[in-house]
């Protein structure tokens, strides 16, 4: 297992879904220890009420969250090289991010997460989809961190 880096930015494409449920995850189960955020390659939505419900199933608030871009966390000043680890959650961030740290030593991962948007007929089974990403995250997450 590779060290645990100081601080992990997640990305996904919009930092409404799966980036949000990771920054949360890793948050609850390391946030003393490593400094997270998250965020996606557009910000065109908030934060989906699915992850937040899931998100809440355990114990992980998300209403709060404030979905932003890679361009706005630049404008803010939050620098991508100064992260030891960027985590993309969807291919089109793991290309965005490898080409805004092209000249910084940070390591992209990449983690192959399903992108429940959009997925099953009614509420449960929606809820069922998302539940399963947050899961592929959960997992991705104690894989990778202990």
């Amino acid at each position: 297992m590779a060290p645990r880096p100081h601080s992990v930015l997640f990305c996904c494409d919009y930092n409404a879904v799966r980036s949000p449920l990771a920054e949360g995850i890793m948050k609850s189960l390391y946030g003393r220890e490593i400094y997270v955020q998250s965020a996606g390659v557009k910000h065109d939505i908030e934060v989906d009420g699915f992850a937040v419900t899931v998100a809440s199933e355990l114990g992980i608030t998300l209403e709060k969250h404030r979905a932003r871009s890679f361009d706005e966390m630049q404008e803010w000043g939050d620098d991508l090289g100064g992260y030891d680890l960027i985590v993309a959650l969807s291919p089109a961030a793991q290309r965005h991010a490898q080409e805004l740290t092209r000249y910084n030593a940070v390591e992209v991962e990449f983690w192959p997460v399903l992108d429940p948007t959009g997925l099953g007929e009614n509420r449960e089974d929606k809820l069922s989809a998302y539940r399963q990403t947050r899961d592929q995250i959960l997992q991705h997450i104690r894989d990778r961190f202990g």
